[in-house]
């Protein structure tokens, strides 16, 4: 199912043919350096593991650009406990989170994630009438943290050893997008 069809970019959900684009991408070190972590390459059991078990309130898309799939985006609406983690717990609107990667790197640093992340949070507002759209990057990834406040996110909040990634605990940003009125 197409989700966004927009200025060349389309999200599409996820089918289980897709599991050999995974594999590729996440068998890539120059991807898995911003992405899961060099020391974790995604071999086809693994993808099946970790993209097409137990992800009913996930909604997984593959990024296609100019009809060429270039990379994976999920989202999901936040649960209670990472509500309360985030110090969202009194919030009353609805919040999404969302991850996604560029899985070829022939498309990196050409304007593309940047057009992938506003037609996401537009498609959340619109569609899923999110109030506040929360990721948590990793600190030292700066190139996607550019990418995020150019289009409104906020820094919010450290998360001081979050994301395990290439042998150890990893520092995150809160980092929150509201959705104006």
């Amino acid at each position: 199912m197409i989700l966004v069809d927009k200025d060349e970019i389309r999200l599409r959900t996820l089918e289980s043919e897709d599991s050999y684009l995974l594999v590729k991408w996440l068998s890539n070190p120059a991807v898995l350096e911003f992405y899961e972590g060099r020391d974790r390459p995604h071999d086809l059991e693994l993808v099946n593991k970790h993209f097409y078990e137990d992800r009913e309130n996930i909604t997984q898309c593959i990024i296609e650009y100019k009809a060429q799939a270039i990379g994976y985006l999920q989202f999901y609406e936040i649960d209670d406990e990472e509500l309360e983690a985030y110090e969202l717990k009194e919030f009353t609107g609805v919040v999404y989170g969302m991850d996604q990667f560029i899985g070829e790197p022939d498309y990196w640093n050409r304007g593309i994630g940047t057009k992938v992340i506003q037609e996401t949070v537009n498609y959340l507002a619109e569609h899923r009438k999110a109030s506040k759209i929360v990721m948590d990057p990793q600190t030292w990834n700066t190139r996607a943290l550019r990418v995020y406040e150019k289009l409104g996110f906020t820094k919010k909040k450290l998360l001081e050893k979050q994301e395990w990634h290439e042998g150890e605990y990893r520092d995150c940003w809160l980092i929150e997008y509201e959705v104006k009125s």
